[in-house]
């Protein structure tokens, strides 16, 4: 097919939504200047291929995207955390030569990468902080919006700080000014990411900042304070046990609910995505995280005594090195006693590079899938219990879609992160469902629930 006069670019964005974030900033730096983003390989000028580093089967997909774009184009240029990686040597894990690519770039690397990719395109000019255009990856309705960028914590099975750096936080201002631009262009969601939220500041020793000439605390608290005025669903991710959540839960607590509604438009929603990875301490040790699982517990009693619709969303590892079964039944009995909300499984992998592939005592791949599938089939019966406590009640969900095949309305509640969460169903009388429209807020009701997801009848 004959390319377009128009520089045309070819994009794919692979990996978790802090890289999605990436891409919304290289892909506006390029619209900025002209230039067209296609689906088509075949008819782009370059593709650009943003990748993910971290677990195996990630570098799998991002080499085998690498491999699509040069068969059907040619002209690649890659980036992300596949492009800081690094092998045994200390040498990158990807070499330009080698590979067939124009150019390599990190996932820290927004500005470079648009230059260089320009130059290929024969675009001169750089206009990555004139933000002309506002182009996103999600739906309309929500938005992710990056704080900080990097980590300092040291876990031994993870390779992220090696990649994209000891933690960087943004201004408050800065992420403000961001947040603003997106609710005035119809955003009813903001979506709070990091590598490690709760950290956010700390490498700008919390700088007191002055907003509208009052002062504010560049931390989390302080930045959520500011993001809640904004009248939109505020939903924090990838938060460690800080003593500073003790400080974000009463935040979230509605004491203005009306005749039982549960109003999820406080400005933050009564959710905390907390990845514990593990519980008993000889594993959390060897994983260097932090927290004591009998502090978790007395600190989560204490959080859902004061935000009683509090939703908790944790993932965990299991078949880390030296794991035995003796510590994973401490898990379970954890799991048991504590009643997550929502949770995630992972069988622990080597990471190449991770000080993890070191430790003693790897566990078979098979014994770590069978603990996978004990602990999923656990806390799914622990999650249904635990959504059964929202029937009868009045909520306020995000209409997502219509299913196509039986015209149920699909929403989320205050505890459902997108991509990651349950859905809510929505039945409703046909003539309803054209009257509502996808991002836009409705009420309804619960009657039931599976071990995921709830389901409800349209009110209003």
């Amino acid at each position: 097919m004959k390319k377009k006069l128009a520089k045309s670019v070819g994009f794919v964005s692979l990996g978790c939504s802090k890289a999605l974030v990436d891409s919304e900033k290289l892909i506006n730096s390029l619209t900025s200047d002209g230039v067209n983003i296609v689906d088509s390989f075949e008819e782009a000028d370059v593709v650009v291929v943003n990748t993910c580093g971290f677990i195996d089967s990630a570098v799998s997909e991002s080499l085998s995207a690498i491999e699509e774009a040069k068969k059907k184009n040619g002209k690649v240029l890659i980036t992300g955390c596949l492009g800081a990686k690094r092998d045994i040597n200390g040498s990158l894990f990807l070499n330009k030569e080698k590979i067939g690519a124009l150019e390599i770039t990190g996932p820290n690397e927004i500005e470079e990468t648009s230059v260089l990719l320009k130059r290929h395109l024969g675009i001169e000019k750089n206009t990555l902080q004139a933000k002309k255009t506002e182009i996103r990856l999600t739906p309309h309705h929500y938005a992710f919006i990056k704080i900080s960028e990097g980590c300092d914590q040291k876990c031994t099975f993870c390779i992220i700080p090696s990649m994209r750096g000891r933690l960087v936080s943004r201004s408050v201002t800065d992420v403000l000014n961001e947040a603003k631009r997106l609710v005035k262009v119809g955003v009813r969601e903001l979506i709070v990411i990091s590598q490690d939220s709760g950290a956010y500041g700390r490498d700008r020793r919390y700088k007191t900042e002055f907003i509208n000439g009052t002062p504010v605390k560049s931390n989390i608290v302080g930045l959520i304070q500011e993001l809640k005025k904004l009248k939109v669903w505020i939903r924090v991710h990838y938060l460690y046990p800080y003593p500073s959540v003790d400080n974000i839960v009463p935040m979230m607590a509605d004491r203005n609910s009306v005749n039982e509604v549960i109003s999820s438009r406080n400005g933050i929603v009564p959710y905390i995505d907390m990845p514990f990875q593990h519980a008993h301490p000889e594993i959390l040790k060897r994983m260097r995280r932090p927290g004591k699982s009998e502090k978790i517990i007395d600190r989560i009693k204490t959080w859902r005594e004061i935000c009683e619709n509090l939703t908790i969303r944790s993932t965990f590892i299991v078949g880390f090195p030296g794991e035995t079964e003796e510590h994973f039944c401490y898990l379970l009995d954890f799991l048991k006693e504590v009643k997550l909300d929502r949770v995630g499984c992972f069988s622990y992998s080597d990471v190449f590079g991770a000080e993890a592939n070191q430790l003693s005592n790897p566990v078979p791949d098979e014994i770590k899938e069978e603990r996978k599938r004990i602990l999923l089939s656990e806390q799914a019966n622990i999650s249904e219990n635990r959504l059964e406590r929202w029937n009868g009640k009045l909520v306020e969900v995000i209409i997502e879609g219509v299913d196509q095949d039986t015209g149920i309305l699909l929403g989320r509640g205050p505890g459902d992160s997108p991509d990651v969460d349950g859905i809510v169903e929505i039945n409703s009388k046909g003539e309803s469902v054209h009257k509502v429209e996808i991002g836009n807020f409705s009420l309804v009701r619960i009657v039931g629930n599976n071990e995921h997801d709830l389901i409800s009848e349209f009110v209003s």
